[in-house]
């Protein structure tokens, strides 16, 4: 198979049973019976909205990080500016527009999708959509931020150094890591 044949393949397989285990603010943890072959199987995961998320570059090619507070994994954690796919009708991009604008303040000229992810397939259903933006301005008032949004610390980083960071395991955010390897390997095609 060459490698422009790879592609995940869509599988809907009938789904005899779903319960809605636990209902959350921002997710929910199902749990569904379906038929895989002759086997009729379980299995709980969470049910998510999907996000977008974006690698801001400016002029120098310096990519926007953020850190903020994530209490799951009790860390004040690096990642670029992303956000759920909540809003009722929005598109990926128009979330992504939105989430820059709340995050970082910003709005950008140029926007180029990158790539989508499945952040942990065995676990729940969520895709993020990354997106390249580029020809940042920024807005006129800062948006009111609070909770661990409230103290978000801001960092313009050369791309070189972000993806230095995800090699070296410094920058472990998934979503960031993707992104960043993304861009850099666009732009790198791009100057080819």
């Amino acid at each position: 198979m060459t490698e422009g044949m790879l592609r995940d393949e869509p599988f809907a397989p009938e789904v005899v049973a779903t319960d809605l285990v636990y209902q959350g603010r921002v997710w929910d943890v199902r749990n569904d019976t379906f038929r895989y072959g002759a086997a009729e199987l379980q299995r709980q995961y969470v049910d998510h909205p999907g996000a977008s998320a974006i690698v801001a570059l400016d002029e120098e090619e310096r990519v926007l990080l953020i850190q903020q507070y994530r209490h799951p994994i009790r860390c004040r954690d690096w990642e670029i500016p992303a956000g759920l796919l909540d809003v009722e009708g929005e598109s990926p991009l128009e979330a992504a527009r939105r989430e820059l604008a709340e995050e970082a303040d910003l709005e950008a000229s140029e926007w180029v999708p990158l790539v989508s992810a499945f952040t942990t397939p065995g676990g729940n259903d969520e895709v993020v959509h990354l997106f390249l933006a580029r020809g940042l301005t920024p807005l006129a008032h800062a948006h009111e931020r609070e909770a661990e949004e409230a103290d978000i610390r801001v960092e313009w980083v050369p791309l070189a150094d972000a993806v230095t960071g995800v090699l070296e395991g410094r920058l472990r955010n998934g979503i960031l890591a993707i992104g960043v390897l993304a861009a850099a390997e666009r732009l790198r095609r791009s100057q080819s």
